[in-house]
C-alpha cells in the first residue's frame, strides 16, 4: 500500500470538531474520523523536534540526540535510520513536504535521510532563522532537495499541492508521503478568508490569536479534504494507508487567563510543553480500506509515536531499515485487528530543552491509566482526567515500580548525552556550509531562533560544533543578514505591516542598524578580528584548518564593544 502521514504542528487533541470542540470548523477531518480507527490514548513529545525524531526512528527522542528545538540539539544523529530509509529500501518512492526540524545541514536534512523528493522550510517553522530570508507564509521560497525555489500561495496550500504532484508522479510505484505542515504553529499568519470564519465570535469564546489559530486549522482541513478527493480521483484511495496526527499539545487552542477560559482542551491539564496530559496526548486517526480499517473505532490502549514505524512495517509487509538501532516502539497491528487483550507496558515522555538533560525533568511515566509526573506526583486519569488528585502517598508501590522503570530508561537513553552532534564542513556535497544562530550551543539559552528576533537585534552567544572533514584553506564569512538578503551588515530593513500584507498577525518589525564596528572568530587555536567598513555585507576571514573536530565562535561587536553572535556564518572550503 501507499502510505501518507499528515502531521500538523501545535494542534492539540481538543482542536478538532470530532473531539467535542463545538467552535472549530474541521468538517473534512471529522468525516475522516468517522471512517478511521482512533488511538484515543496516543502520546508524543511535548514539543516539535523530539516528537519528530521519535516518529521517524521508532526510538526515544533523547536517545537520538534530539531533546530541544534549537541550540544544536535538534539534529538527528547520523547513526539513526529513518522511516524514509525503511520505505526507500523497500522500493517505495518517498517525499517530504513542509517541516522537518531535525537539521538543515548535510547529513541531517530530510533528503539526506531517505526522502527522495523534499519541499521544505528550514528550522522549526516558516520565518525561523534558518528559513529563507523574509518568508512570511505567503508566496515564500522553500528548499527543494536543498535548493531554494520560489512558490506562489499560502504555505499549507503549497505543501499539500507539492505532495499531490509527487503522488501523481509515482506512476504505480508505491509511495510514502510525509506531509508535515508548519501550521498552525505561530506566527499566526493566515489568509483573511479563514480568519473571517471566526472573526465575529465574542472574546468570551475565542481570543483574537485563537481565531487566527483556528483559521489555520480550517485551512489545513480544506487541504486534507482536497487530498482525500485527489486520492479518489487517482483511484488509489482504497490502497493508501492515510494517517492524521499532530506533534504535541495545543499551543493556542486553550487559554485560561486569570480564570477566563477560552478554547477547548478536552478536560485535560496542560498544553504544549507540559508533562501533563494536555502537553502530549494528541489525535491519531488511521484509515486503510483494503486493510479493513475504514469504520469509526476507538483503540483505547496506551500507544505512542514510537509505535508508528514498526506498525507501518508490519502493515506494508516490509522490513525495518538495515543497520537500524534498537527500536523502543512496538507494532500495534494486533490492537488494530482486535487481537490484543491487554497491554501493561510503560512509556515515557519528557521535555528537556537544555544543553544537557536532567533526570526527571518535565517527565511523565505512563502505564494504562497511571501517570507518574516528575517522579513524584501520581494520577489515575481513568477518573481524574484533569490530573488534580495526587495519589502518590496512597500508592507507594506503584510509584516505586514506575520510578524503577524510569531509572532503567534513563540509563538506556543517556549513553550519548555528552556527545555533541557535529556539523561537517569541507565536503563537496555542501559547500559553503550555512550556520545560523538557531543551532548555536549556548550556556545562556539565548538563541535568536526566528527572523523577528534577527530584525530586532536580539543578543545571542555560544559556538557551533564542527567536524572539519578535510584540512586546507577555508573562508569563514560572518553576516548580520543572510546571503540571499544581499544587505550590508549595518543596513536597516523596512518593516512589513498587515495593511501591506493582509493576513499577517502583526507587523514584521524594522531590521535595526546594530552599529557593528568589529567582527571576530575563534576556531581551533586561531583567533582573528576585522574592522567593519560602512558597505561591508560580510566580514570574511581566511584560515587554514586541520582535519578534526573544533568549535567555532563567531561574533560582532558594536560601538559600545558589546558582543553578539553572528546570526549567519558561511564556511567555504577553498
Amino acid at each position: 500500500p501507499n502510505v501518507i502521514i499528515v502531521i500538523t504542528d501545535d494542534q492539540g487533541y481538543g482542536d478538532i470538531g470530532a473531539h467535542g470542540n463545538t467552535v472549530i470548523k474541521t468538517p473534512n477531518i471529522d468525516d475522516f474520523y468517522n471512517e478511521s480507527y482512533h488511538l484515543t490514548d496516543f502520546h508524543v513529545g511535548p514539543t516539535c523536534a523530539p516528537t519528530r525524531s521519535a516518529l521517524m526512528t521508532g526510538r526515544y527522542a533523547n536517545a537520538t540526540g534530539v531533546w530541544h528545538t534549537v541550540g544544536g540539539w535538534s539534529l538527528l544523529r547520523t547513526e539513526e535510520k529513518t522511516m524514509a530509509d525503511m520505505f526507500t529500501e523497500a522500493g517505495y518512492k518517498t517525499g517530504a513536504f513542509g517541516k522537518w526540524h531535525l537539521g538543515d545541514n548535510y547529513p541531517f536534512r530530510a533528503h539526506d535521510r531517505g526522502f527522495q523528493k523534499t519541499v521544505m522550510h528550514y528550522g522549526g517553522g516558516v520565518q525561523q532563522t534558518p528559513d529563507y530570508w523574509d518568508n512570511d507564509y505567503f508566496d515564500d521560497t522553500y528548499f527543494v532537495n536543498g535548493q531554494p525555489q520560489k512558490f506562489k500561495g499560502y504555505c499549507t496550500d503549497v505543501f499539500f499541492d507539492e505532495a499531490t504532484k509527487f503522488m501523481e508522479s509515482a506512476n504505480d510505484q508505491p509511495f510514502f508521503a510525509y506531509i508535515s505542515t508548519n501550521a498552525p504553529h505561530g506566527p499566526y499568519n493566515v489568509p483573511l478568508k479563514y480568519y473571517n470564519l471566526y472573526k465575529d465570535l465574542g472574546d468570551d469564546v475565542l481570543a483574537d490569536t485563537q481565531k487566527r489559530f483556528y483559521g489555520m486549522i480550517t485551512n489545513v482541513d480544506d487541504n486534507f479534504g482536497k487530498l482525500r478527493q485527489k486520492l479518489r480521483d487517482l483511484k488509489i484511495a482504497d490502497n493508501t494507508i492515510l494517517i492524521f496526527m499532530t506533534d504535541n499539545g495545543t499551543s493556542s487552542g486553550y487559554y485560561n487567563k486569570e480564570g477566563k477560559i477560552t478554547g477547548f482542551n478536552a478536560g485535560m491539564r496542560g498544553t504544549k510543553g507540559s508533562e501533563y496530559e494536555g502537553g502530549h496526548r494528541v489525535p491519531f486517526f488511521i484509515h486503510w480500506k483494503n486493510g479493513n480499517i475504514s469504520t469509526a473505532k476507538d483503540i483505547n490502549f496506551l500507544t505512542a509515536q514510537l509505535d508508528i514505524m514498526p506498525t507501518l512495517a508490519e502493515l506494508c509487509g516490509i522490513d525495518l531499515p538495515k543497520n537500524h538501532r534498537k527500536i523502543a516502539g512496538q507494532s500495534i497491528v494486533s490492537m488494530l485487528k482486535n487481537e490484543q487483550g491487554e497491554n501493561d507496558r510503560m512509556l515515557i515522555t519528557d521535555s528537556q530543552r537544555l544543553n544537557y538533560p536532567e533526570k526527571w525533568k518535565n517527565s511523565s511515566v505512563m502505564q494504562n491509566t497511571w501517570r507518574l509526573i516528575n517522579g513524584k506526583e501520581l494520577y489515575n486519569i481513568a477518573n481524574d482526567k484533569g490530573q488534580e488528585n495526587d495519589l502518590a502517598a496512597s500508592n507507594p508501590e506503584k510509584v516505586s515500580e514506575m520510578r524503577a522503570f524510569y531509572e532503567n530508561w534513563w540509563k538506556d537513553v543517556s549513553v550519548q548525552f555528552g556527545e555533541e552532534i557535529k556539523i561537517p564542513v569541507g565536503l563537496a556535497i555542501e559547500n559553503p556550509v550555512t550556520l545560523t544562530a538557531h543551532d548555536v550551543h549556548s550556556n545562556k539559552e539565548d538563541y535568536p531562533w526566528n527572523q523577528i528576533q534577527i530584525r530586532n537585534g536580539n543578543v545571542g552567544s555560544g559556538y557551533w560544533a564542527l567536524d572539519i572533514k578535510e584540512a586546507g584553506d577555508y573562508e569563514i564569512s560572518l553576516r548580520r543578514y543572510p546571503v540571499e538578503a544581499d544587505l550590508p551588515i549595518n543596513a536597516i530593513v523596512e518593516k512589513v505591516t498587515p495593511e501591506q500584507l493582509p493576513g499577517l498577525q502583526w507587523t514584521i518589525p524594522e531590521g535595526k542598524n546594530l552599529e557593528y564596528m568589529k567582527a571576530s572568530i575563534e576556531i581551533a587555536d586561531i583567533k582573528k578580528e576585522h574592522k567593519i567598513s560602512k558597505d561591508d555585507k560580510a566580514s570574511t576571514f581566511k584560515v587554514s584548518l586541520k582535519e578534526g573536530v573544533s568549535n567555532l565562535k563567531a561574533s560582532f561587536f558594536n560601538t559600545k564593544s558589546e558582543e553578539n553572535v553572528a546570526y549567519y556564518v558561511y564556511v567555504n572550503k577553498l
